[in-house]
């Protein structure tokens, strides 16, 4: 079972191949490769990385490829956000800083029950030892709590606040895309032994809630490029099922 499963991410990743890459990464290239660098120089970053890799598993396709991709997407988010509101420059760095320290820490407790929400409460007791103040840590946890799909998110007080929230959340939404049909479904169907006739006839239902995230994005800049990345992921979807169905079901 596994080894059907890792055949067909393989030819998963072959068709995706073919497909553009989200508009995102050409026209917030700036920003993306700012926030790159802030992730992989700025002290407090490394140091909260470092933590994360220390501790994160690779769970259904949730490890550590999958915080850094969020937590680089979601400071250029941020970035972007904080320029079309004509914010100074050292707000807009610090904003970035905490935007980044939640995507690294978004899925601390991917494995448990209310993952958001344990995983907030590690995020408190772990951004103590850092030099953040607490107004910082609690934009951060609320952020954290607020990035699950398809739950009313609690209210949030402040402006930077909502912003970081806003913005983990578009992050971490992005990857229902295109990651979600090259990596996550199979990750999960394989860990999971999922028989291949049971898989295919909840396919569909599974790429419909896909579809749902569409309308949920958040930040404006979010807004603007979130549903492409789901149009792209549902398209190969769609590929993907038809040469499973080509390729490995026995007629």
């Amino acid at each position: 079972m596994a080894f059907m499963y890792e055949n067909i991410r393989i030819r998963a990743h072959e068709i995706a191949a073919h497909y553009p890459q989200p508009a995102f990464y050409r026209d917030l290239a700036g920003s993306l490769a700012l926030s790159a660098r802030l992730l992989k120089n700025d002290p407090f970053l490394v140091a909260v990385y470092e933590y994360v890799a220390s501790r994160l598993e690779n769970d259904f396709g949730h490890g550590l490829d999958h915080v850094t991709k969020v937590t680089v997407d979601a400071g250029a988010l941020m970035h972007a956000e904080a320029r079309q509101s004509g914010q100074d420059p050292e707000t807009t760095g610090r904003w970035i800083v905490l935007a980044q320290c939640a995507g690294l820490l978004h899925d601390i407790r991917r494995k448990e029950k209310d993952h958001a929400a344990r995983g907030a409460e590690t995020a408190e007791e772990v951004l103590r030892s850092f030099p953040l103040d607490r107004f910082e840590i609690e934009d951060v946890c609320q952020a954290i709590r607020n990035h699950e799909a398809f739950k009313l998110p609690t209210p949030v007080d402040t402006p930077r606040g909502q912003a970081i929230s806003d913005c983990l959340y578009d992050a971490d939404k992005f990857r229902w895309g295109p990651d979600n049909f090259t990596d996550t479904v199979w990750h999960m169907a394989c860990f999971f032994q999922v028989p291949l006739e049971e898989f295919l006839r909840r396919y569909p239902e599974g790429v419909k809630s896909v579809a749902r995230i569409k309308e949920t994005f958040r930040s404006e800049t979010g807004r603007k490029y979130g549903p492409q990345f789901i149009d792209i992921g549902m398209d190969m979807g769609r590929e993907i099922y038809d040469l499973i169905l080509a390729e490995f079901v026995s007629p």
